[in-house]
């Protein structure tokens, strides 16, 4: 799995206000679309095989793998928002932004 290098996240930037957007680079979005178009590719695999009527076990392992992967994806954007859009945000004096991410990893753990 390839991690994101400080000087990525720090080229990428958040805005704030009511237009809030992620301004990933062109690296940062290739590595997400790659993880989450093989995710999608594993999601109609498992269609397949329900389909075929594979073995539970099987198909429970594959589910395992796809849930694995999508909380890399989720490690990967959470980190990326926290070292830019959290810091940014922060540093203009929005301390809310502390809320927003403690309600956001609160969902991610579940």
């Amino acid at each position: 799995m390839e991690q994101l290098d400080k000087q990525q996240l720090n080229e990428d930037s958040c805005h704030t206000g009511s237009d809030r957007k992620s301004h990933h680079s062109d690296k940062t979005k290739s590595n997400l679309v790659s993880r989450l178009n093989r995710i999608e590719g594993q999601i109609r695999g498992v269609k397949g095989l329900i389909e075929k009527d594979t073995y539970c076990d099987d198909v429970l392992n594959q589910i395992a793998a796809i849930q694995s992967a999508l909380n890399g994806v989720g490690k990967l954007l959470l980190e990326h928002h926290m070292n830019s859009c959290v810091i940014e945000r922060i540093q203009e004096g929005d301390n809310e932004v502390i809320k927003e991410l403690m309600i956001t990893i609160n969902k991610l753990m579940k």
